[in-house]
């Protein structure tokens, strides 16, 4: 039924996303520093990388998914750097000094990047795999419905979950002091840091 495939991608683009992985600790991060304006456009930034990712998968896009298996360790290294780079900002901003731009470019710029980011994530891209490969997409490609009502459930699913996420920490932002936002902002550099040194390692070692 066309609902189960919406119901399905709802449920994968939720499931992929609560792993509190380099995003979501940027989706916390950024919302404590800049509010939940903020935290939610890393939230549409991710769901949108998640989409594409069920676009290439669900319409059969061979040549895109072609791509990405062969340039893998390429993608992995360029993802790792982004993710170092983006861990040494973030461990050395300063609440009292940190400024963000809160304009339609400086919101744009927030997007792409956190879009790239997602993009280029190679648990992102081995957790689409896997998963599509265990629900068994060939009864779907070619039904570019089925195709688009799952691709919907997956933008829907993965948002919801950094929206909540969003929620949650803004909720409780009042409660923590400077303080604590720069201790936030040293545990979510070292967490990057993590991320995209494996990101690094398995890029590297793949070739």
């Amino acid at each position: 039924m066309d609902i189960n495939n919406f119901l399905n991608g709802l449920a994968i683009g939720f499931s992929l996303a609560v792993p509190v992985g380099p995003v979501g600790v940027l989706c916390i991060r950024r919302t404590l520093a800049q509010g939940a304006r903020r935290g939610l456009l890393v939230g549409v930034s991710a769901a949108m990388a998640d989409m594409v990712y069920g676009i290439i998968a669900s319409f059969g896009v061979t040549l895109i998914s072609d791509f990405i298996t062969s340039q893998q360790q390429w993608i992995r290294i360029v993802g790792g750097v982004l993710l170092l780079a983006l861990a040494f900002r973030t461990y050395n901003s300063h609440p009292a000094t940190e400024t963000f731009e809160d304009t339609i470019n400086g919101h744009t710029r927030a997007v792409i990047s956190t879009f790239l980011l997602t993009l280029t994530n190679p648990m992102t891209m081995f957790a689409f795999a896997a998963i599509f490969a265990g629900i068994g997409l060939e009864r779907i490609i070619g039904d570019h419905w089925s195709a688009s009502l799952l691709v919907s459930g997956i933008f829907l699913g993965s948002f919801l979950w950094f929206t909540l996420l969003t929620l949650f920490t803004y909720i409780f932002k009042e409660r923590i002091t400077a303080r604590g936002i720069v201790l936030v902002n040293k545990t979510a550099g070292i967490l990057l840091a993590l991320f995209g040194s494996v990101a690094l390692w398995t890029g590297f070692t793949g070739f």
